[in-house]
């Protein structure tokens, strides 16, 4: 009965004297917990600890970059060459009364073809757009690249069931030169592309427009140190080739020593004017020079890493 006070246990006993009732401790006791969470929130078990591993080797691992923006190509030669190369373009651009002459027409063509959306727009507004370039009356906009990171560029190969193939650019910062390393990289097998995150070309509208389409197939890296990236592709088996007109060891001695199709294999190409940096030749393996039948001229990267590939293809062959 409510508010007996003669039942067995209705009376507590503490220090501060006798208490009349349970103060609610009963029925707070009764109370359930709320929900059972989930295994993998509660602190000892096995699922907890394998989700807490996970999480620290996602934070461990670089994190995918993007370009700070999309890029616009200008032009109606440019726009023809993009479409034709299998450039990712998300808009075409063309000027109220632009003049349609064969060019235009079959941008039109092959726009409808891949079922890319056209928008009219008057002249100040490309120049705007396309900050005073001279785009004839017409502009594609392709989106922000998202860049791979380095162990990608493993783990590709791996699915292929293949010997990595990398190759890395040390100060190259025309971006032509790197869409032509990125066609050559395609066309002979390799799988990826790194480049440094600083003072170097990126994957820019021109350096698109080069690689004739293969950006789209072949992977770019970006790493912040480019030394630290060739370590770690050395600590995973890899050996880091640099190419200077300098090497200790030529292009054809190395590939009849079977050093080019052995096992897994870096390729560094410096730039034109500097070459290699200190640093990262110290970390390359061995340096390599590509003969030349007069001391006049070098090579760019993007013909010196085709020729280097094409090495490797034999030897591998």
């Amino acid at each position: 009965m409510a508010g007996n006070s003669q039942r067995k246990g209705s009376i507590r006993k503490g220090k501060k004297g006798a208490t009349v009732g349970s103060g609610g401790q009963v029925r707070r006791g009764l109370e359930g917990r709320g929900p059972t969470p989930k295994a993998s929130e509660r602190p000892y078990h096995k699922q907890y600890k394998i989700a807490q591993k996970g999480e620290r080797v996602a934070q461990a691992r670089p994190k995918r970059t993007k370009t700070s923006d999309a890029e616009w190509i200008a032009g109606r030669n440019s726009c023809l060459e993009a479409l034709r190369g299998g450039v990712p373009i998300t808009h075409i651009y063309v000027a109220e009364g632009a003049e349609r002459d064969g060019r235009l027409r079959e941008i039109f063509k092959l726009a409808a073809e891949v079922g890319l959306t056209m928008l009219e727009a008057t002249r100040s507004e490309m120049d705007r757009m396309t900050g005073g370039a001279v785009h004839q009356g017409i502009a594609a906009r392709i989106p922000a690249y998202e860049y791979a990171h380095p162990e990608d560029l493993l783990v590709r190969a791996d699915e292929f069931s293949e010997r990595p193939l990398i190759v890395a650019l040390d100060q190259v910062t025309d971006p032509r030169n790197l869409g032509a390393v990125i066609r050559s990289a395609s066309g002979f097998g390799a799988h990826g592309v790194l480049i440094p995150e600083r003072r170097a070309a990126g994957m820019t509208a021109s350096a698109w427009k080069t690689s004739a389409g293969a950006a789209a197939r072949t992977p770019v890296a970006q790493t912040v140190n480019l030394v630290r990236a060739l370590k770690d592709y050395q600590a995973a088996g890899c050996m880091v080739v640099g190419l200077a007109a300098d090497g200790d060891v030529s292009l054809p001695e190395l590939a009849s020593k079977d050093g080019l199709g052995v096992g897994p294999l870096v390729i560094v190409v410096g730039s034109e004017g500097k070459g290699l940096s200190r640093l990262v030749t110290e970390t390359c393996d061995q340096i390599v020079s590509i003969p030349m039948a007069n001391d006049l001229e070098s090579l760019n990267a993007g013909v010196a890493a085709s020729v280097t590939l094409y090495a490797v293809s034999q030897a591998r062959a």
